[in-house]
């Protein structure tokens, strides 16, 4: 699956941080929004999937956003934040595998009572017998 650019809506700001003058006066750093609402992408049970998955990453809007200013340069955050967001939604498809029921060997069952039959003869033997 891959989401098509024209679904994609970014925002060059200045980014804050490290870089002099250089980040006071260029917009380098890039926010990166996409709708998954409105996506025609997804099928219907992968939106609510991704919907679950990124609920708290998202607006009321079901819009998620993504952020990049790690680098001076605006192109490079841009290929950052893209990734960032495809790995986002790559990992909220990913269906779970499910849970195979198994029971428990006759040997560790065996293990486990033994332990507990020992350790009840190690408290019967502390008590004090009345016998006196």
């Amino acid at each position: 699956m891959a989401i098509p650019r024209a679904e994609l809506a970014s925002r060059a700001t200045r980014a804050g941080g490290p870089g002099g003058q250089h980040v006071n006066t260029s917009s380098t750093r890039v926010e990166l929004t996409w709708n998954v609402r409105r996506t025609a992408v997804l099928t219907e049970v992968q939106r609510a999937r991704v919907l679950l998955a990124l609920a708290s990453r998202l607006d009321d809007d079901g819009t998620l956003r993504v952020v990049a200013s790690d680098t001076r340069s605006q192109l490079q955050n841009r290929a950052l934040a893209e990734g960032r967001l495809a790995a986002l939604v790559r990992k909220a498809l990913v269906v779970p595998r499910a849970r195979k029921k198994t029971r428990p060997t006759r040997a560790s069952v065996e293990r486990r009572l033994d332990t507990k039959k020992r350790a009840g003869d190690k408290k019967r033997a502390r008590r004090d017998r009345g016998d006196d």
